[in-house]
């Protein structure tokens, strides 16, 4: 049976219900990502131009998403689709080692000197598993700790108190509870993964002075987009940091998302010194992509030339060409200019919101750093995952936040976060930030859905 190139149009016209409805036939849900759908169903995109993205129905949606925050020079950037071209001409993968991989780890450790070496794997969740396996290989520890709510991607003690709500999120003694995110996580999981608070720096020290020794890794995102996207304390960082140098544990910085706040990454605006970093997302150029970077003899572990290694890491499409191709050009042009124009960009959004907000007392607020954002709905502080929990009213709220943003020709993610891309500029930015305040201020300062 050969199928059509497009879907057909419904009844109504539009050609992305047409899809979904084709779609959900021979996917689960009807989308491949939970984090790309929602009701009545997503958009479906056809191309993209620059900060800009034209679904199947013809509209031009202003792109806050950016495949999750991994399009740091938006769509279809030519520099990219050069070197993608190029590399495609001669192969797209070998069973053998290329120049390519060697220019992109290059450019890493170029970039700081906590990127000494780096291997090379295909996502994000790839690169945590590796890190974390690198690090029970280095120190012959099980146990990991975590912070609570911190996403790293899909691996069963990564994902322990990914989305525990106020009735499970504390145990007997009141610290952070392991709690599984998935049905069929085993105890085991729960038993080997340590939860740490990501705003109470004490509770964090007392946590770390008693599970310290028994710990391989802790795992930090210093600008966690799940647990609000509030940049995480320098004390908070600073117990963290101390408490692995005093115990021995391997401290891994997941920088998949925050490596695009300076032109070395994250970890050094915080203070962190760590033995491990993964990153992802901008380093592909758009491509699948992950890394796990450190130290010549952290990187050791994974050492295989002179036969096992202590532990092993790699792939089939690891180091592919194209995304070697791509990361190399998507970092070239992400300068150390061009990551301070972004990072003032988004000082302009956020500031430029808050005195929005404040002007038509909205209850909400915008929390980020660098070129990150996300919407909060209320007038507490966030600074953090509880703080930033959305019950069942906040996150319709939320949703229908997103929902009016599309309806105004902007795409932002299912919970009001969003990046800014290298093509956008103060025009873009501005229309992004009234826009919000617009929604917002209509929405809630009236006490009303927006939408």
């Amino acid at each position: 049976m050969r199928h059509s190139e497009n879907c057909a149009e419904t009844a109504s016209g539009n050609r992305s219900e047409a899809a979904f409805l084709r779609e959900r036939k021979v996917v689960p849900g009807g989308s491949m990502r939970a984090a790309s759908w929602f009701q009545p169903h997503p958009p479906y995109a056809a191309k993209g131009e620059g900060c800009w993205v034209i679904d199947v129905d013809g509209r031009r949606l202003l792109d806050c998403a950016n495949n999750f925050f991994s399009l740091i020079h938006g769509h279809a950037f030519e520099p990219v689709l050069e070197a993608v071209r190029g590399a495609m001409s001669k192969g797209t993968a070998f069973g053998m080692p290329t120049e390519s991989e060697i220019l992109l780890a290059e450019a890493l450790a170029e970039r700081s000197p906590r990127l000494e070496q780096t291997r090379f794997c295909n996502s994000g969740t790839e690169a945590v598993l590796a890190a974390i396996k690198g690090a029970r290989g280095l120190t012959g520890r099980e146990k990991i700790a975590k912070f609570e709510g911190c996403y790293h991607g899909a691996y069963d003690w990564i994902e322990v108190s990914l989305d525990p709500t106020p009735a499970n999120w504390n145990d007997e003694a009141g610290n952070p509870a392991s709690v599984r995110c998935n049905a069929g996580t085993p105890d085991s999981v729960l038993r080997e993964t340590v939860v740490l608070p990501y705003d109470d720096p004490q509770r964090c020290a007392d946590i770390l002075l008693r599970e310290g020794p028994s710990l391989a890794a802790v795992i930090v995102d210093p600008h966690a987009s799940r647990a609000g996207a509030v940049p995480m304390s320098r004390e908070t960082a600073a117990v963290v940091q101390q408490a692995c140098r005093k115990h021995g544990i391997v401290l891994i910085a997941d920088e998949v998302i925050s490596f695009r706040l300076s032109f070395e990454g994250a970890s050094p605006l915080f203070g962190l010194e760590p033995d491990l970093v993964t990153t992802a997302k901008i380093i592909g150029g758009g491509l699948p992509i992950g890394a796990v970077s450190g130290s010549r003899d952290r990187m050791s572990v994974f050492d295989h030339s002179a036969g096992k290694p202590i532990v092993s890491m790699g792939g089939t499409f690891s180091a592919n060409p194209l995304s070697m191709a791509a990361g190399l050009a998507s970092l070239t042009h992400y300068s150390r200019a061009a990551v301070e124009r972004l990072n003032t960009l988004g000082d302009r959004l956020r500031q430029r919101v808050r005195a929005g907000f404040a002007s038509s007392g909205a209850e909400a607020s915008i929390t980020g750093m660098g070129s990150l954002f996300r919407l909060h709905v209320g007038r507490h502080e966030v600074t953090g995952y509880r703080s930033a929990y959305a019950n069942a009213d906040t996150a319709k709220l939320i949703r229908r936040v997103q929902l009016a943003m599309l309806d105004e020709n902007i795409l932002l993610t299912p919970n009001c976060s969003g990046a800014l891309s290298t093509p956008m500029t103060e025009t873009e930015v501005d229309l992004i930030a009234d826009k919000l305040v617009g929604v917002v201020s209509k929405g809630i300062g009236e006490n009303s859905a927006p939408g």
